[in-house]
């Protein structure tokens, strides 16, 4: 009776039915606020809107530190100016945005334009909105009417109109290297020695002298000033 007891004991334990349950997400700050798909939105600024984001996809996350507004399918974002006139656009791969640090950071196929025809390409860039200026520590290059420029090391005002490149190499206008328009030294006329006859004549003209090449330290840093 006993051994007919434990058998049915042990029966009825191999059929019950058991949970499988996954392990709780303890982390808490990798779930994203809100997620919209498909943006199209107008970002004001102390109530001025100056800013137009077109994105695939836009996650919000208040819990990670820094807050963060997250773009990882690519960003395109239009500049206004006070008029509502656009100013340039901006375009990236990917991008965050700290809000309470009010910096941009983006990255990949980073590229701007603005109204005054200049192009920037690089890999990276950061927007700095309390300072209002744009840097990157990347390979950049810079493309303007008038000029070239490519550096490891970039700064600029909000607006593109004054910039700094370090570490730089590029093309320019004649206009713009010192002592391209400087006068070539005229060789003095020859004068007339008497010659052993008491006849005047000719001296031979001396070789003509090449000035001596002037040397100039390095420039390793450039800053270019664009007037509107």
């Amino acid at each position: 009776m006993g051994f007919a007891l434990i058998l049915m004991a042990s029966v009825m334990a191999c059929s019950e039915n058991k949970e499988h349950t996954a392990p709780a997400i303890h982390d808490r700050d990798s779930v994203s606020v809100m997620t919209s798909y498909g943006v199209n939105t107008l970002i004001s600024d102390s109530g001025v809107i100056k800013y137009r984001i077109v994105s695939e996809r836009w996650d919000v996350n208040n819990v990670k530190n820094p807050s963060r507004w997250t773009f990882e399918k690519g960003i395109f974002m239009e500049q206004f100016d006070e008029q509502f006139h656009v100013e340039g656009h901006v375009y990236a791969d990917s991008a965050w945005y700290f809000d309470q640090l009010k910096l941009w950071e983006l990255r990949g196929r980073v590229r701007i334009r603005n109204a005054n025809g200049l192009r920037f390409d690089s890999e990276e860039l950061f927007w700095d909105g309390v300072k209002h200026e744009f840097y990157s520590y990347k390979f950049s290059r810079v493309v303007t009417p008038e000029r070239e420029m490519q550096g490891t090391y970039f700064r600029s005002d909000e607006h593109m109109m004054h910039y700094e490149i370090t570490n730089s190499v590029g093309s320019f206008q004649s206009s713009d290297i010192e002592g391209d328009n400087e006068p070539a030294p005229t060789p003095a006329p020859a004068q007339a020695a008497p010659n052993a006859a008491g006849k005047d004549t000719a001296a031979p003209a001396p070789p003509a002298i090449r000035p001596a090449a002037t040397k100039h330290a390095a420039q390793r840093t450039t800053t270019i000033t664009r007037n509107p």
